[in-house]
């Protein structure tokens, strides 16, 4: 993610596109990915449930 910068990812991060570029299961997918949004890293938007 970081070598994207601070324009990549346009459009946004899915769990489902997270997953595929780490290979790491779907829990450990939310447990990353909501801890990365509690430290203020990740910003959460959208409706979807899986959306960030």
């Amino acid at each position: 993610m970081l070598a994207e910068g601070p324009d990549g990812f346009q459009g946004g991060l899915s769990a489902r596109n997270y997953r595929f570029i780490t290979g790491v299961s779907s829990a450990t997918t939310t447990r990353d990915l909501m801890g990365r949004v509690s430290l203020g890293v990740l910003t959460r938007t959208g409706n979807n449930r899986y959306a960030l």
